[in-house]
């Protein structure tokens, strides 16, 4: 292994290849369930580099049969489902894309922005706006996950109802492949019918197929006015009326709805006392939604006005607030995104990223909910998530009196199998946006069709036959 790391430290060298001192923001994984050991952590400065690094890996591999070596591919490191981190047997080597962060190019007339795979999400949010656009994903990590990350996982967050995941703002990759040779497809082009869809296929592998470099992505207009409004609802059931309304009338303007449950809300209230959450006490939900409007903000406020009254009249809302400024909207999304953290606080918890079709998650939760507290009397849900595309994130908590460890490993084990049962049962997916990582790998072979399986295996070993590429993720050869 020494000649191996000697050729690496020449590549991109000998500072940029670390294996010795605390090397645990590369080795633990952001939700510290687990904390791997890495045989080095590689940090290459360009394409090339990465290239040359696979490229060595691979031959080493070829050399030795044997040998248990691989690469763990690694951006923001801030992924939930464990797939961006070394596992315990000291031989894999995670190549970190943090210095591949330039942004190549901005074309406003074709409206693309070309970036490095380790530029982080707001730097790429910001460029956009500097130059009156936008760049729609956005999540709550967006101040640290990066772009090759955002891609490999197909990330989700709060505007997906309206412009989709990362695969849908995404028109080219530049990808390494198992191999060490160079895919250039980052492209501009909105239609190009010439063969199989590559894009697509590295875009959600989470680097088990090829190491994302670069990407091409897509800008829209900015909005003239963004207004933001707090719902309280007093059913799922409501929600999913209100969204059906805000539909209607808001059209293509709604660009974010989400839903938060009265518990979720006061761990935030308990937690962060700092802010101040509205109507959480007036019943068992409340709604987020967002209006961008290409009008004026005058018919933003319109337009939000009627919807609210509509909304009133018809019972799917009891009581809401409009934000009457950009810091009022920002603490409103402030709440929204500081259930993860409030959950943290209150203890360990088992997650869970789920998708329901809208028309069914009203049912799935009431039907869930009972499951659940029937099979363990006191546990806590902590229920929140994008409805408008429907996914929620649906978090089981440890009954009060209960420690929070022992909860999970007398009760996770079950709680999944029971929570992804249901799921199953009302046509839904175990994985909405997080990914699949090793945490979910067990639970896929039990949820996914079997030729879906064989499907991924098949491609997984043609591309990588020597599972060089995150072995162990996604699916297992």
């Amino acid at each position: 292994m020494q000649a191996l790391l000697n050729e690496l430290k020449t590549i991109v060298g000998q500072a940029h290849v670390l294996t010795e001192g605390d090397l645990s923001a590369w080795e633990h994984d952001w939700r510290k369930r687990t904390h791997g050991k890495a045989l080095a952590v590689v940090r290459p400065g360009n394409t090339a580099e990465v290239a040359r690094v696979v490229k060595a890996c691979a031959k080493h591999r070829s050399q030795h049969p044997d040998s248990r070596l691989s690469i763990v591919p690694q951006g923001g490191n801030t992924g939930l489902v464990v797939g961006s981190t070394p596992d315990e047997s000291g031989l894999q080597i995670v190549l970190s894309t943090q210095r591949i962060s330039a942004i190549r190019a901005i074309d406003t007339a074709n409206l693309t922005i070309t970036v490095e795979a380790g530029c982080i999400l707001q730097t790429v949010q910001q460029r956009a706006q500097a130059e009156g656009l936008l760049f729609p994903l956005s999540l709550a990590a967006e101040g640290s996950c990066t772009i090759g990350g955002n891609l490999g996982t197909n990330a989700g967050g709060t505007q997906v109802l309206r412009f989709g995941n990362a695969r849908d703002l995404c028109l080219g990759l530049e990808v390494v492949t198992p191999q060490g040779d160079i895919w250039q497809g980052v492209t501009g082009l909105r239609k190009d019918n010439t063969g199989y869809d590559l894009r697509n296929l590295y875009i959600g592998s989470e680097g088990t197929l090829g190491i994302i470099t670069a990407a091409t992505l897509k800008l829209y207009p900015l909005p003239a006015a963004q207004l933001t409004a707090w719902a309280a609802v007093p059913s799922l059931d409501a929600a999913v009326t209100l969204l059906g309304l805000a539909h209607r009338h808001l059209g293509a303007g709604l660009t974010g709805f989400e839903v938060m449950g009265q518990f979720a809300l006061t761990l935030v209230v308990r937690h962060f006392e700092q802010l101040r959450v509205p109507l959480y006490q007036d019943g068992p939900f409340c709604v987020l939604l967002e209006n961008s409007d290409h009008e004026s903000e005058f018919h933003a406020r319109a337009q939000f006005e009627t919807l609210l009254e509509l909304a009133l009249t018809d019972g799917c809302v009891t009581d809401a607030v409009v934000a009457e400024s950009l810091g009022q909207a920002k603490t409103l999304w402030q709440i929204r995104e500081s259930i993860a953290l409030a959950q943290a606080e209150e203890g360990l918890n088992i997650k869970h990223d789920i998708s329901i079709p809208v028309s069914a998650i009203a049912e799935f939760v009431r039907t869930t909910d009972a499951l659940l507290h029937n099979c363990i009397p006191g546990v806590r849900l902590v229920n929140f998530g994008h409805l408008g595309d429907g996914n929620l994130h649906y978090n089981v908590q440890a009954p009060s009196d209960q420690d929070a460890a022992a909860f999970l490993r007398d009760h996770e084990a079950r709680v999944n199998q029971l929570v992804f049962d249901s799921v199953m049962d009302f046509g839904g997916s175990i994985s909405a946006e997080h990914g699949v990582g090793s945490l979910k790998l067990e639970h896929l072979r039990h949820y996914k069709s079997p030729v879906a399986l064989q499907t991924m295996r098949a491609i997984k070993a043609a591309l990588d036959p020597q599972n060089l590429l995150n072995p162990g993720r996604v699916v297992q050869i």
